[in-house]
């Protein structure tokens, strides 16, 4: 297992090498594998960008974002915003945006409402994560599918044989009504994230639970 010496040296690298965060003022910190990002960027999806290249690293259990967006030159309105992420919804046939409502306050983003699919919880927060102004995103969209599929678990179990990335992976899948828990260990963050990605993927699944362990 790697020191939190040797991890942190390893994310700040990682980070110098990501060509998106270039003038970043980013500082790590390492405590028994959990990465805390701090310090400023110029825009939201530079912050985005941070975290998902921490957690690219091997040895990275988890990341603690505390890093600030900090604009430089002419400031956005709230409302300026607001309309930037309705015209951005409209270009993205995978968003319902009658069903989502937004609420924005000094550059920070809240999205409310309900879908019937994870990837559409994901895709409203992902077209606002370019658009200028924004300093970061609550998504408080809930999940209400509108089929429930009674085999789910033999559904995702079967999804997770399929994914290459997790060949050989002990995962064990528990279904508690529409909720799926997780438990197991995988090698890597994008092993972990792929595993909830399969999880969700299956329709009639509102909350995914994961309990894998990295290492």
């Amino acid at each position: 297992m790697k020191s939190d010496f040797s991890l942190q040296q390893d994310v700040i690298n990682e980070l110098r090498w990501e060509p998106t965060l270039h003038s970043t003022e980013i500082g790590v910190a390492v405590k028994d594998g959990v990465v805390t990002l701090s310090g400023y960027v110029q825009n939201y999806s530079m912050k985005v960008a941070a975290e998902n290249t921490a957690k690219r690293v091997k040895g990275v259990r988890a990341v603690a974002q505390e890093i600030t967006v900090k604009s430089i030159g002419s400031q956005t309105t709230d409302e300026d915003i607001a309309h930037a992420i309705l015209n951005s919804f409209k270009w993205h046939s995978e968003i319902p945006e009658d069903k989502i409502k937004i609420r924005v306050q000094k550059g920070w983003v809240t999205l409310e409402g309900q879908v019937d699919w994870h990837y559409q919880r994901n895709a409203a927060e992902s077209a606002i994560q370019f658009l200028v102004g924004v300093k970061g995103v609550s998504n408080l969209i809930s999940v209400k599918p509108a089929v429930v599929v009674s085999d789910v678990k033999t559904k995702i179990i079967a999804a997770l044989q399929r994914n290459a990335t997790l060949e050989g992976q002990q995962i064990d899948v528990e279904a508690i009504g529409t909720k799926i828990i997780l438990k197991g260990k995988v090698h890597s963050w994008i092993e972990r994230k792929e595993a909830e990605h399969a999880a969700w993927a299956a329709p009639g699944v509102t909350n995914v639970e994961d309990d894998l362990v990295i290492g």
